[in-house]
């Protein structure tokens, strides 16, 4: 999903007289089936090979609660080695610029909310999703210590909860927006007069669509590491986010009304919630000259014609 908004980003850049890229752009992609980023060998060989002037790092293994607290050692060990391969195979190959995209769940699980960059590593981690959040934290270290020992622009964006064109909507594995979707759309296929959503519907999420991220993507990688740190901020990490968030509730009955599903919604509490609430401070990134666009409504709105498309 992210990937593919990226490449979609970058192809507009391409297309409008604001290029601030090589010009012109040769777009390098390629898919797991071609490289495997688990392989350090094939990773390091790759790099060596097309030495591109940027890499962007959307790889990775990801899911919602049931999956992160199901496959604990996958998303730990999987997360592990592809940004390990990827971020010191870029230092072998002489590659300077480089973005690690993390995620929101790097920060405590009780940390004061709207959630500052300043607050890695000042509290527990939630639990269903640790192994995950300890992978995506070691990324952003990894990348900081290349850059302080060997001079690198590796630059981290830590994304809120993403949803958009090329979500994962299997209800075992996905995130809880496009679980949603899909929920409310069988459910009204098979004219139920209920919808059943995990948990008490009281934990607050703030979503991002994901070309709003790929925008972020392209106009930080443009950025050097001093550009963070002119507001005495420590790590070249950023937040990406919309700065609102609402309930689960909330987010329910907004997906229900894009579907067009006029049932009702009923929780299961014996479900796990997650983190009450994960509203990131967007604050750094909006002073940098950055602000998403896309509103909720109008994202599911999207995400619902994607899932449509790919899926009826």
């Amino acid at each position: 999903m992210v990937g593919s908004a990226i490449v979609r980003g970058l192809r507009r850049v391409t297309a409008s007289e604001h290029n601030f890229f090589t010009s012109p752009l040769e777009i390098i992609t390629r898919s797991r089936n071609e490289l495997d980023l688990l392989d350090q060998s094939a990773v390091a060989a790759f790099l060596s090979k097309e030495k591109p002037d940027y890499v962007f790092m959307a790889a990775a293994r990801v899911g919602g609660i049931h999956a992160n607290n199901s496959y604990r050692a996958e998303f730990i060990y999987e997360n592990l080695m592809i940004e390990a391969n990827v971020i010191h195979g870029a230092y072998k190959a002489g590659i300077t610029n480089l973005m690690f995209l993390g995620s929101s769940c790097i920060y405590p699980r009780d940390c004061p909310q709207p959630i500052k960059e300043e607050s890695l590593l000042t509290g527990p981690l939630e639990q269903t999703n640790e192994p995950y959040a300890l992978a995506k934290i070691a990324g952003v270290k990894l990348a900081e210590s290349y850059n302080q020992q060997y001079g690198m622009n590796y630059v981290s964006l830590m994304p809120t909860n993403l949803y958009g064109p090329g979500d994962n909507y299997d209800l075992e594995n996905s995130h809880v927006l496009p679980a949603l979707i899909r929920k409310a759309h069988e459910a009204k296929a098979r004219g139920l007069k209920s919808l059943s959503v995990w948990g008490s519907g009281l934990p607050r999420r703030e979503f991002l669509h994901v070309d709003d991220l790929a925008s972020a993507c392209i106009y930080f990688m443009q950025r050097s590491v001093s550009d963070f740190k002119r507001d005495g901020s420590v790590l070249p990490l950023l937040n990406i986010g919309v700065g609102r968030d609402q309930t689960i509730q909330e987010l329910a009955q907004m997906v229900m009304k894009a579907v067009g599903f006029r049932g009702v919604i009923e929780f299961d509490p014996s479900k796990p919630d997650g983190t009450p609430r994960k509203l990131l401070d967007v604050s750094r990134a909006n002073g940098l000259g950055w602000r998403a666009k896309m509103p909720l409504n109008q994202g599911i709105a999207n995400a619902y014609e994607d899932f449509l498309s790919r899926y009826s």
